[in-house]
């Protein structure tokens, strides 16, 4: 019986056709068989697009989902574009996989489609952080880079993370032109499907010859080796489930560290697709992922927790605090730790340099912090759209014009402290643990410094987080009404707007023409209001799930301590109330909290 959209009837024919996996297949016949238009519609008309961290969505049959089917179209949408590009494609593409479901198995269809295409291929043997994917694109001077992982996302994700030759994720016109021809070619070629030559190819190489060079590259990182290698300080990793604990324990030696102060969560050591001993693979999430790593460090005596997320680009810190509780850092405080040590080490060993050519990125929702601190020290901090698929573009820009890009983060615990233009959690791991080991030397705690910074600069505190939405339309609704007619909201709360840039439609009304200095952000919302009062929201959409977040920073003068803080706090909660209740209005969108 055919279904009763024509348009839906000719996708299920074409799959049904095209797919040469029989359990995605016969995920696809069963729904017809029930004709349930309905999961078939979500399952085929949703487009499979570049976000801020590629492609992502759940490993299920469908055009609108990612399966042996939709990677192979999306890699020949890869391979053609690249050949549109370059010619014929000569020095090929790095590819690296995830411990997810599926992971390896994707990486290396996709790696047959470039084969086939006559495209050479260095495949890593085994699951490969996402950095280290990065790295290798630049190492090997390829001509693209790809890593199939989902990073943080829910176990039942997948993902597609594509680089272009520098070794930063790919924006436009790339994004849009693989796309473009994946939809305008869709029908894959048979010979896309079978692997049975894909090894044996002389166009198909390993990875695996990067792995030592990132490790020496990284090094350069290491500043405080004799202090590392005597420290008493015992640090608890965790790998969630992921590859980092191989890479990271490496890295850690590489530092200096003696072997007894890495210890591991056992449980959470070596890759597993189903995460079962957390709730969400995401570190950024805090006390209620980290239960386990807690439990190890208090077993094992140890004051700092480091975790990377399951692709190990991303890096979480906790420390133990001198009554006993567990402190986990945000990533906007980690960001100002990580300014300070790399700024500070970077300038000893670089005195003569011009410190007008020295630069730290980070994104236009993360601490304004940096800008406090170049401000005053004499460096630059530049601001970019959210994810590093910006910043790792635009430090490759300027160092091509002869400058230095020392550090690039974002406040999802995301840094870029070495040679890789993604974020590095591997080599951040190491960095962060050695600033804890040199504080220690200091009779001081990781937020000891934290609380001298904001001495010395100024408090800038920051809250975020993120409210789910019910449906794709609402969103479009939601900023829709904020927007409407250039008629922003003039006052938050009792604060006053002084500004409003909005990223999305191009409107920046502190700017000449109200056009704005960033770059648009056309395919997802992002709108900042800039307080009189000195304080800065912005309302973004992720480009990955259905959330839309909100970023709040309050910054005070300089001269304040650690006894000032509950005043400070105080005007943050407030200040984040009115944020809820004037922008977000979820009453009235029918937003669902965080839990």
């Amino acid at each position: 019986m055919p279904l009763a959209c024509p348009t839906l009837n000719e996708q299920v024919a074409n799959w049904l056709n095209w797919d040469k996996n029989e359990k995605t297949r016969g995920e696809i016949q069963a729904l017809v068989d029930e004709n349930n238009e309905e999961a078939l519609k979500a399952r085929m008309s949703t487009r499979l697009v570049f976000g801020t961290a590629g492609v992502r969505s759940p490993m299920q049959a469908g055009f609108g989902r990612l399966n042996d089917l939709t990677i192979i179209q999306i890699t020949h949408g890869f391979a053609r574009h690249m050949i549109n590009v370059y010619g014929q494609p000569k020095k090929g593409v790095a590819i690296g996989f995830d411990g997810r479901h599926n992971s390896r198995r994707f990486a290396e269809l996709a790696s047959n489609v470039f084969i086939r295409n006559n495209i050479p291929v260095y495949l890593f043997s085994e699951v490969s952080p996402t950095p280290v994917v990065s790295w290798a694109t630049i190492k090997l001077e390829c001509d693209a880079g790809l890593i199939i992982t989902a990073s943080h996302n829910p176990k039942e994700d997948n993902g597609y993370k594509a680089y272009w030759s520098n070794g930063a994720q790919i924006i436009g016109p790339h994004d849009t032109e693989i796309v473009r021809i994946k939809e305008a070619e869709p029908q894959p070629r048979d010979e896309y499907w079978d692997l049975s030559e894909l090894k044996s190819s002389p166009l198909f190489h390993s990875a695996d010859v990067t792995i030592d060079p990132y490790f020496e590259v990284e090094k350069s990182l290491n500043y405080t080796r004799d202090i590392n290698a005597s420290t008493p300080l015992k640090f608890t990793y965790s790998a969630f489930h992921g590859i980092g604990y191989h890479y990271t324990k490496r890295m850690f030696a590489e530092f200096g560290f003696p072997a007894s102060s890495f210890i591991s969560v056992a449980e959470q050591q070596e890759p597993n697709p189903d995460f079962p001993t957390i709730p969400f693979p995401n570190p950024e999430e805090g006390r209620k992922v980290l239960t386990l790593a807690i439990e190890t460090a208090d077993r094992n005596g140890s004051t700092v927790i480091l975790a990377n997320d399951p692709d190990a680009d991303r890096i979480q810190m906790a420390e133990k605090q001198k009554n006993g509780d567990w402190r986990v850092f945000t990533g906007n405080e980690m960001g100002a730790l990580i300014t300070w040590w790399i700024w500070t080490n970077w300038r000893k060993a670089n005195p003569s340099v011009d410190a007008s050519k020295v630069y730290i990125l980070n994104s236009a929702v993360s601490s304004a912090i940096v800008k406090t601190i170049a401000d005053a020290e004499g460096f630059k901090n530049e601001t970019t759209l959210t994810g590093f698929k910006w910043m790792g573009n635009r430090a490759e820009e300027l160092r091509a014009e002869g400058n230095h890009v020392i550090l690039a983060w974002e406040e999802s615990i995301g840094y870029m402290p070495g040679h890789t233009l993604d974020k590095d959690g591997v080599s951040a791991a190491a960095v962060f643990a050695e600033i804890a080991a040199f504080l220690h030397t200091q009779g001081k705690s990781l937020e000891d410094q934290l609380y001298a910074l904001y001495n010395k600069y100024g408090f800038h505190l920051v809250r975020s987080t993120y409210w789910m939405v019910p449906a794709p339309e609402v969103t479009k609704e939601l900023f829709s009404t904020l927007r409407a007619d250039l008629k922003f909201p003039t006052k938050i709360g009792e604060a006053e707007v002084a500004s409003v840039r909005d990223l999305t439609i191009g409107y920046d009304n502190s700017k000449p023409d109200n056009k704005p200095v960033l770059p648009l952000s056309t395919s997802s919302e992002m709108v900042t209001f800039f307080l009189k009062t000195g304080s800065v929201t912005t309302l973004r959409a992720s480009g990955t799930e259905p959330k839309i977040k909100y970023y709040i920073e309050l910054i005070t003068p300089p001269g304040k301590t650690q006894n000032d803080l509950e005043s400070v706090i105080s005007e943050l909660d407030q200040l984040e109330k009115d944020v809820v209740a004037t922008l977000l209005r979820p009453q009235q969108f029918g937003l669902i909290p965080r839990k």
